[in-house]
């Protein structure tokens, strides 16, 4: 075994690496940005080196000094995570002509994986099934257009190369075909480097199933069965599941030595994914999946066939890169039980799910596990710390385990009721909302699914006057408990006339809220809401809903779903009459990466003005309203949250 190694990633993905190496007596060495000097994982590891600025493309993805860093520490290994350099070849090449071991596979074998259209061509060569579709070399857009409509529409553009999402797009008709691979291609080139496509036939009612692969540098090569991870928004898993819901004996026994023999044929060693894409139109059958990309890494889902297998996936990698055996044969690993993850963002789900940024005021996970349940939180960030505009938004991942689908689903919504974040905001409600989703809940799940039901499922009700009522006794700090509360801002103590009563300003949303709330003998506090609403009385303290103050805010919790309430302070010059109702605004710090307008253009609502790229992602900024655009922003320009984008004649809106 390694007496130290070193993590070339961050977040919760390295944090996690570093509990293993603990378990197992490994040192390790952390690597960071600028952005992550104070992060968890250089907190957490034994020794910590800086390697650059805080874009990846000058930290993270700079192998040369991830190598040096490895070299100068006296580590004997590099654990890659997942993303970044983790399935980029040169960079394992670059690894071991250092004379250190890549916690992974080879090099060949993550070549020969690591674009779809060569790796389905090795699967069809292999016996592996793959779908229908163009995966050659030749990229002409004449041609592309000419295979979609041999393949028949609806089809699907994926990027060659990476995966998450990124540089796909689903066309339906031919008309929409070359500004869906404009996209696709743009996306691909500023994720991958490669704006390489293949075109595939869409399945209409696609599952997304993976089988979990472990092989070592013997020639073994076992399988850890299956996941479900059909539960995607934007091409990005939400909830991942194990085992399959439906899944039929014939079927995992076909997909997962289909799994092996995919493994098998490219030598591999270490944890990989094989994914496929199952037709679930007349349910799961055996004769109705295909091959659709291999992960050369651990995934982000990994824990969900870990606590179905009881294999510490992390540990196995570390025995296997050290020229160990697998742990376990093939009739050793069992399955046991239901687990679900839920992947915990920073994100507006109501806005197409787009990514935000904030600090994590406040931060708090359940203490204990549901009942007749286990459960794990996967998480690299602490309260405090802020969601950077540079990284995956990622918070955490909430892992549930019970004895069967039902009662870990239960779990789940249980987790996501007791699980609260202020400062950003995030898609709690939103798991919530689709772990409650009968369709879900019955386990009739595919990829369309949530678009389909995205409108309900993002929907968040108004707040009740009782919430209303609760963020303003919040706002007083009233019920602050103990030696924590202000004594000079609490309503408690002696009044000899009347009852001391605090006004207390509130805005929600478009809402002012303006509330009196005042002390009453019993210990208990009233709170009036002036019209439209009408009087409160609150509940006991020990009733009310969860409510958290951070600055010039309050957070009200009920459930899963957060409000949050701004508090104006009354000393402050607000002049929000100098707000530019004639101005577009970038909704997120990011890259002007195309712009579609020019100064003097008339535009319609609705039309795209430009396109932010963001956390990772394209964003299409489009018109708000009818105008005649005074100003806008010119392509390469990087912009920071709330940052004027476009600029309308005055007299031009409608």
């Amino acid at each position: 075994m390694f007496g130290k190694i070193l993590i070339a990633n961050r977040g919760e993905i390295a944090c996690r690496v570093i509990r293993t190496a603990r378990k197992l007596g490994v040192r390790t060495v952390a690597v960071y940005s600028d952005a992550d000097a104070k992060a968890l994982h250089v907190q957490m590891a034994d020794e910590a080196v800086h390697i650059g600025p805080s874009p990846v493309a000058e930290s993270y993805l700079r192998g040369d000094r991830i190598v040096a860093a490895a070299l100068a520490t006296g580590a004997e290994a590099i654990h890659p995570g997942y993303g970044f350099l983790s399935e980029n070849p040169d960079f394992v090449d670059r690894v071991t002509a250092a004379g250190l071991v890549f916690i992974g596979p080879s090099a060949a074998s993550i070549r020969a994986m690591g674009l779809k259209d060569a790796a389905k061509r090795l699967m069809e060569t292999a016996g592996v099934p793959v779908v229908p579709g163009y995966h050659g070399e030749a990229q002409e857009i004449v041609l592309l257009a000419s295979k979609a409509r041999e393949i028949g529409y609806p089809v699907l553009i994926k990027a060659r190369a990476g995966g998450g999402g990124k540089g796909m797009r689903r066309v339906d008709h031919p008309d929409d075909f070359s500004e869906a691979l404009s996209g696709a291609r743009r996306e691909a080139k500023a994720a991958f480097g490669d704006d390489r496509v293949l075109v595939e036939k869409y399945v209409d009612k696609p599952r997304h199933i993976e089988c979990q692969v472990f092989g070592d540098n013997f020639g073994n090569a076992v399988h850890l069965f299956e996941r479900d991870c059909s539960a995607q928004r934007r091409h990005q898993k939400v909830i991942e599941e194990a085992p399959a819901p439906g899944m039929t004996p014939e079927l995992r026994k076909a997909m997962t030595e289909a799994a092996v023999k995919a493994a098998k044929a490219i030598h591999y060693s270490g944890a990989g994914t094989i994914e496929f894409i199952v037709d679930a139109s007349e349910g799961l059958k055996a004769d109705r999946f295909w091959f659709m990309e291999m992960n050369t890494r651990l995934q982000v889902e990994h824990p969900v066939t870990e606590m179905v297998t009881g294999v510490d996936l992390v540990e196995w990698q570390l025995r296997v890169a050290s020229g160990e055996k697998l742990p376990k044969t093939q009739d050793e690993i069992t399955l046991s039980g239901h687990t679900f993850e839920a992947r915990l963002y920073a994100e507006d789900a109501a806005k197409g799910f787009l990514p935000a940024t904030g600090t994590l005021h406040h931060l708090k996970f359940p203490d204990a596990a549901p009942e007749n349940a286990a459960m794990r939180i996967e998480t690299g960030v602490r309260a405090g710390d802020a969601i950077s505009p540079f990284y995956d938004p990622m918070i955490a991942k909430l892992v549930v385990h019970a004895k069967d689908r039902a009662s870990a689903l239960n779990a789940l919504r249980e987790m996501l009721a007791r699980t609260e974040v202020a400062g950003s905001t995030v898609n709690t409600a939103f798991l919530a909302a689709l772990a409650a989703d009968a369709d879900f809940a019955a386990g009739d799940v595919d990829t369309g699914l949530i678009g389909r039901h995205q409108e309900a499922l993002t929907a968040v009700p108004a707040p009740r006057d009782e919430t209303i009522a609760a963020a303003a006794l919040a706002a007083t700090d009233a019920g602050a408990p103990g030696p924590a509360a202000d004594p000079w801002s609490t309503l408690s103590g002696y009044a000899h006339f009347h009852t001391l009563a605090r006004r207390i300003h509130l805005r929600h949303g478009e809402e002012n809220i303006l509330a009196r709330v005042s002390a009453r003998p019993d210990g208990r506090f009233q709170v009036a809401l002036e019209v439209p609403h009408d009087a409160v009385n609150t509940h006991d303290l020990r009733t009310m809903p969860r409510a958290v103050r951070w600055p010039g805010h309050v957070t009200v919790f009920e459930g899963a779903v957060g409000y949050t309430f701004t508090v104006p302070d009354p000393l402050a010059k607000a002049d929000e009459a100098g707000a530019a109702s004639g101005s577009l605004r970038a909704p997120m710090p990011g890259l002007v990466k195309l712009v579609r307008a020019a100064a003097g253009d008339a535009v319609i609502k609705g039309q795209p003005l430009l396109i932010l790229e963001a956390m990772k992602m394209e964003h299409t900024i489009a018109a708000p309203h009818d105008g005649v655009i005074a100003e806008i922003m010119a392509e390469g320009a990087q912009v920071s949250d709330g940052t004027v984008l476009v600029r309308f004649v005055e007299d031009s809106q409608t």
